[in-house]
């Protein structure tokens, strides 16, 4: 009977060991999640700021792309294939335009073959190597035969009715005798007729399509003129 005493203290000593030593492992257990859960969250963290960081300089470099291809589209692509500016030199487009008058010319018509008669065009006379360019009204279209007789304009064989000449015109030049047109071609003239070197003289003749730099559309100076251009 003295035994039971200490098996039971024997026993009771080994739940106490025991118990100790699973509450010590389960605190270690519970500072280790803990401690993990710090190292998660510092790395989550991390990636969170990587991220950022990668969003923002991919949004610089979009925007240097954005402004680079403005800056090329405004410089070059404008001025060089949608819109210029062109100031008219000399008195063969009076009254319509006069010297010193500034214009912007669109130059998207003549690459889709949609220039109309009596359009005014910027063209190269002496081809696109050479900077001179005239400002003229165009009379001939491709393929039409212009002839001039006693002042009058014909087209075809008919009369072309047109109050553009600032004077009768005087000097038929070459298109004394009918001119055929080519495809490509286009028979132009000076509102100022009797002092407009043009498609009349065999120094301009035909002017070609390739020759083209652009149709008149607005005079923006002097302002008390500004506006679009018949």
């Amino acid at each position: 009977m003295a035994l039971e005493p200490e098996e039971s203290v024997k026993m009771d000593g080994d739940y106490e060991t025991n118990t100790a030593i699973s509450y010590e492992d389960s605190y270690l257990s519970d500072s280790e999640i803990f401690e993990d859960g710090i190292e998660a969250s510092d790395a989550d963290l991390q990636s969170e700021n990587a991220k950022e960081k990668k969003s923002n300089m991919a949004g610089i470099v979009y925007d240097l792309i954005f402004y680079a291809m403005l800056i090329f589209i405004c410089v070059y692509i404008v001025p060089n294939f949608v819109l210029q500016r062109t100031i008219v030199d000399g008195s063969s487009m009076a009254d319509t335009l006069l010297n010193g008058e500034q214009l912007y010319v669109e130059k998207l018509s003549y690459r889709f073959d949609a220039l109309d008669r009596f359009d005014i065009i910027v063209f190269y006379p002496y081809g696109r190597d050479n900077e001179e360019y005239y400002v003229k009204r165009i009379i001939g279209l491709p393929g039409e035969t212009v002839q001039i007789i006693d002042s009058k304009i014909y087209i075809n064989g008919e009369i072309l009715e047109e109050n553009y000449g600032k004077e009768p015109i005087e000097d038929p030049g070459r298109a004394a005798q009918p001119i055929t047109l080519a495809d490509d071609e286009y028979f132009v003239m000076g509102d100022n007729r009797n002092v407009s070197k043009d498609s009349r003289t065999e120094e301009v003749g035909n002017v070609k399509k390739e020759n083209i730099g652009g149709r008149a559309i607005l005079r923006i100076l002097p302002l008390k003129r500004f506006g679009t251009i018949d």
